[in-house]
């Protein structure tokens, strides 16, 4: 079976899983933004490796945008994030993100990286103003679940990639 890794990776955690599924899988490899929806006619499943950035998946306008193409093919999605790599952060990331087209797609999450020192001044700024509203708050408070993962790599580089994380992905890759 052919198979493309499609990324979208603004840090470069989902670049980074993106790199060691190709490699572990033999999968074709692609930025997202290079990528133009007749690549994929050669290919018999598509996987789209986005990071979460404030709660959606990056690439999946592209997915939704081509869901009549993807129908045809195997298609998944493996999120890149800071919060917990639990059965709560998936169906988060499933209410908030497939829906509609994307409903029946599978979807696997990993944890991902925070560099402070890479942040775009936007995203610098949105980030003081999350920490000044969180930094108040007991944790025990916390309403979500980046909550803790944020305050804890705030101000500085935090690496929680792992390699496991795409043991379930391989398996899909693979058939099983």
């Amino acid at each position: 079976m052919k198979t493309i890794v499609l990324y979208e990776s603004k840090y470069g955690a989902a670049r980074t899983y993106a790199k060691i599924l190709s490699q572990k899988t033999g999968a074709d490899l692609a930025e997202l933004s290079g990528t133009k929806a007749g690549t994929l006619g050669a290919y018999d499943a598509v996987l789209l490796c986005g990071g979460v950035y404030a709660g959606k998946i990056a690439g999946l306008k592209f997915f939704r945008k081509h869901a009549s193409l993807l129908r045809e093919k195997r298609a998944a999605v493996f999120a890149v994030g800071l919060s917990p790599a639990d059965e709560a952060t998936l169906a988060a990331l499933r209410r908030a993100n497939m829906t509609d087209r994307l409903a029946d797609v599978p979807l696997f999450y990993g944890r991902g990286a925070w560099k402070h020192g890479s942040l775009s001044a936007g995203d610098r700024f949105l980030c003081r103003l999350l920490h000044g509203m969180l930094r108040n708050k007991a944790p025990e408070a916390y309403e979500e679940a980046w909550m803790p993962a944020f305050m804890n790599c705030y101000g500085k580089d935090c690496d929680l990639t792992d390699e496991n994380y795409l043991n379930p992905v391989i398996g899909w890759v693979n058939g099983q």
